[in-house]
């Protein structure tokens, strides 16, 4: 169950940086990917005459990803199985909360594990910890995340994966590769129109 999106103004990248700042809270932004066994074919090299051949396990999501990025070209992720849901957003961000170590000010979609009740509860016992400021609707080049769930889609091309162990330890893997480049995380930022004033 779903429910609506508290008051308040939508994200808004220069009004955001400045919140964060009056409030002390680290501003990230959050979004979420899955992954299936759904052929994804890139180029490759191939013997002539022998084209691989990618074969479908299954067309359901299997795998998702919960991924928080920082203008600084931090990256953060947790990954579950199956789809997202109000119980899996939570313990992302209570992971997000730690690793970071300050307060956030979380900036996201309308997804309904964002807007459902459970998640909503949550944020308002811990007022402290978490402010929310949705993205417009209908606006994912707004989110610098979403980027860097395309980086990750590239590096998995024809990847064939056996089990879902296989899947989650890929995505787990390229995640990690992303991490290790900051410089890609802020640019995805600047992508996405948004200033980057500092980077550690």
């Amino acid at each position: 169950m779903s429910a609506p999106s508290p008051p308040g103004r939508g994200a808004s990248g220069s009004r955001s940086k400045k919140r964060a700042r009056r409030e002390g809270r680290t501003l990230v932004f959050l979004d979420e990917t899955g992954h299936s066994f759904r052929q994804r074919p890139g180029t490759t090299w191939a013997r002539r005459g022998a084209t691989p051949l990618l074969r479908r396990v299954s067309k359901r999501r299997e795998v998702s990803s919960i991924v928080a990025v920082t203008p600084d070209g931090r990256l953060y992720a947790r990954h579950v199985r199956g789809s997202v849901s109000s119980p899996t957003v939570i313990l992302a961000l209570r992971y997000f909360r730690r690793q970071i170590g300050k307060p956030l000010l979380v900036i996201w979609d309308r997804l309904n594990a964002h807007r459902a009740h459970r998640t909503a509860t949550f944020l308002a016992a811990h007022r402290r910890d978490f402010a929310v400021a949705y993205l417009p609707a209908y606006a994912p080049e707004l989110n610098p995340e979403e980027p860097c769930n395309a980086c990750v889609k590239r590096a998995m091309e024809n990847a064939l994966p056996n089990s879902i162990a296989d899947l989650h330890r890929l995505a787990r893997r390229e995640f990690r590769r992303l991490q290790q480049r900051p410089d890609l995380v802020v640019g995805c930022f600047r992508h996405a129109g948004l200033r980057v004033t500092q980077h550690r």
